[in-house]
């Protein structure tokens, strides 16, 4: 047995037939799916970045979940080539059976060779689409975010022993646990008793309103526009073609940033579909929810990407970004 993993303790991912081992004819343990995409890291070295003690529910919205005898490893996520090029980039949640704790200081092991990792590989990547046949059924992808309410148990809103588990675990330091508890006491009683809008922007556009495309590519720098200036591109629901903008998001507004990537489909975590995107949708480096401002979702971990609609950003030179670049993880 490992023993509890703590943030910064270096572990090492196990051997593919070591993973196999711990799964079921599912490809998961726990329900937890260990997925195509992850077994680039078996055989490697990461360090332990938190444990996931809060993981925000995308699926059936019930608030918060914990995954038991589960950590997260840097910031290693998923790229999306054994799900249909999903560009979600989804945190990789990881069982602590799958990982071993060792000291920095001993060899390396070998690389996993193809060989080493093929019957892993034929487990899992027979699990990962539903449907799609001869029979006609719906293409459907499954992922650990596909999975996520299966995996975990639901943490209560109100239960205080959910929120001293990030401090007790070692996921976020005393400073940080102030702040965000500082706002979630004032804040989840007003939400309760209709004190505080759940939509945080209400905006004025118009339906059907246009506005200028910039056509950003990967590399190139922007600013975030204001508060002001964003909520004119919203209806009166807070989205712009559908897109929600979150209340996470605000704290970016005036930093500048470099384009990611531009999103042209993701999995449906809801249904398992494959969404393709018709509208912009942008992610920036660096920018991810913290889960310091969400409304039952305090603490998140998963450190989801955002999306963000061209006309709430502006292009700039990137000899000026350079040096204005604002750090978009909330450090624990």
């Amino acid at each position: 047995m490992n023993g509890r993993l703590r943030r910064g303790d270096v572990v090492e991912v196990k051997r593919p037939d070591e993973i196999l081992a711990t799964l079921d004819d599912r490809g998961s343990l726990d329900g937890l799916p260990f997925m195509p995409e992850m077994i680039g890291a078996c055989g490697r070295r990461f360090t332990v970045e938190r444990r996931t003690e809060r993981l925000c529910d995308t699926v059936t919205y019930t608030g918060t979940r914990r995954m038991a005898d589960g950590v997260l490893l840097e910031d290693l996520r998923c790229d999306g080539s054994a799900h249909g090029g999903c560009q979600a980039e989804c945190r990789i949640l990881w069982k602590e059976a799958w990982v071993s704790k060792v000291d920095p200081g001993q060899p390396a092991p070998p690389p996993v060779t193809p060989a080493e990792a093929d019957a892993l590989r034929r487990r899992i990547a027979a699990r990962t689409q539903i449907g799609g046949g001869s029979d006609g059924a719906a293409l459907r992808w499954r992922c650990q975010a596909t999975e996520l309410p299966r995996c975990t148990s639901h943490v209560p809103l109100w239960s205080p022993l959910g929120y001293a588990r990030e401090l007790t675990s070692g996921n976020v330091r005393f400073g940080r646990f102030a702040r965000v508890m500082s706002r979630a006491v004032v804040k989840e009683p007003m939400r309760k008793f209709g004190l505080l809008d759940e939509v945080h922007f209400r905006g004025t556009a118009k339906k059907g309103e246009v506005f200028p495309a910039l056509d950003l590519q990967p590399g190139e720098w922007v600013r975030v526009k204001s508060p002001e200036e964003i909520v004119r591109t919203l209806n009166a629901e807070g989205r712009n073609r559908g897109l929600w903008f979150d209340r996470e998001m605000v704290s970016f507004c005036g930093g500048t940033y470099r384009v990611r990537q531009r999103v042209r489909r993701f999995v449906n975590e809801r249904d398992g579909s494959m969404v393709e995107l018709s509208n912009d949708a942008i992610t920036l480096d660096g920018v991810v929810c913290s889960g310091d401002h969400s409304l039952r979702r305090w603490f998140c971990a998963r450190e989801l990407y955002p999306f963000w609609r061209e006309c709430w950003l502006t292009r700039v030179e990137s000899a000026t970004a350079a040096g204005t670049q604002r750090a978009g993880r909330s450090l624990g």
